[in-house]
């Protein structure tokens, strides 16, 4: 089996909520290098399964390869989750699980620019079925199509509304004079161009300058919040009742979605919710695992069906 160096995120807080027993199913919607399924695999045997979706169709590459008979793999997008449920008969389901953050091997290996701290091509497309070097060969919207194509108030409401950036309009200017002048091909181009439009007191913050704009363009390349408003009614409708919902975001846009999903739906009497607050990860998880720093879990238990 491939074995991931990926460290799941806030493992024990999923395991406690999801709360897997044995013989039931789950479904991991953001599969990413199978930290959490495989947790939750060792607490549902002997029969119990896990559907695992993935998006991204070279790390799929790597998951397929696994040798469990009861982990079930899918290269599809999560926003498709009850087409996808229908199509591998997968029920009864006793929990799903979104971890909305990204891998390890997207950020350190696949090369589509997701971080800025390395010299990548502006992709940061999450499926690719064909990877051009270059965003000038690419059909797809990415990161180079949007910083070299849109318009400057298209880059400016990007900016602003997927990555809550307080300099969004001068960034966005910067953007449209540089690329007059050659077209920005790479993250580190893209990084040089905020960081000459922002003052010099905006480099040394907690949060990297160049954190926001990176993450707007990638909410915007992939359609990460719409995909998330669409397929939580699908979750909430595929579960059990008595069926756990368990969520982790990584920014405050995800979060908003789904503590607003989780009160409307507390409202209704369709869930309830178990964590009032978020839960946060310890200072210890912080210090093995930096990237956990920004995450926050949110969790519902299903307590009545939706009448159709």
């Amino acid at each position: 089996m491939w074995q991931s160096v990926h460290i799941p995120v806030l493992q024990k807080e999923v395991l406690k909520y999801l709360d897997p027993k044995p013989n039931e199913n789950f479904i991991d919607c953001t599969i990413g290098e199978e930290g959490h399924t495989l947790a939750i695999l060792e607490r549902n045997k002997p029969g119990g399964k896990v559907l695992g979706i993935e998006w991204d169709t070279e790390l799929y590459k790597n998951l397929s390869n696994s040798d469990i008979n009861r982990l079930i793999l899918v290269n599809d997008s999560y926003v498709n989750l009850e087409e996808i449920v229908e199509r591998e008969k997968f029920q009864p389901v006793s929990g799903i699980l979104f971890d909305l953050g990204l891998s390890s091997w997207q950020l350190e290996k696949s090369g589509r620019g997701f971080s800025f701290q390395k010299d990548e091509p502006l992709d940061m497309r999450y499926h690719v079925t064909h990877f051009p070097r270059s965003w000038e060969t690419c059909y797809e919207v990415t990161a180079g199509k949007i910083v070299n194509e849109f318009s400057e108030e298209e880059i400016e409401r990007i900016l602003r509304n997927y990555g809550e950036e307080k300099f969004a309009k001068r960034i966005a200017k910067a953007i449209v004079i540089s690329r007059k002048v050659k077209p920005i091909k790479s993250t580190f181009q893209l990084v040089e161009i905020i960081k000459r439009a922002t003052p010099s007191w905006y480099w040394h913050q907690k949060i990297r300058f160049a954190t926001r704009t990176f993450q707007a363009l990638r909410i915007a390349v992939n359609g990460e919040l719409s995909n998330l408003k669409k397929v939580l009614p699908q979750a909430l409708k595929i579960l059990e009742v008595g069926g756990r919902l368990v969520i982790i975001s990584f920014h405050s846009l995800e979060d908003r979605v789904v503590k607003n999903f989780f009160k409307e739906n507390s409202q209704k009497g369709l869930i309830k919710i178990l964590t009032k607050k978020p839960i946060r990860p310890s200072s210890e998880e912080i210090r093995i695992n930096p990237r956990s720093r920004s995450a926050k879990l949110r969790t519902a238990i299903k307590i009545r069906s939706i009448i159709k």
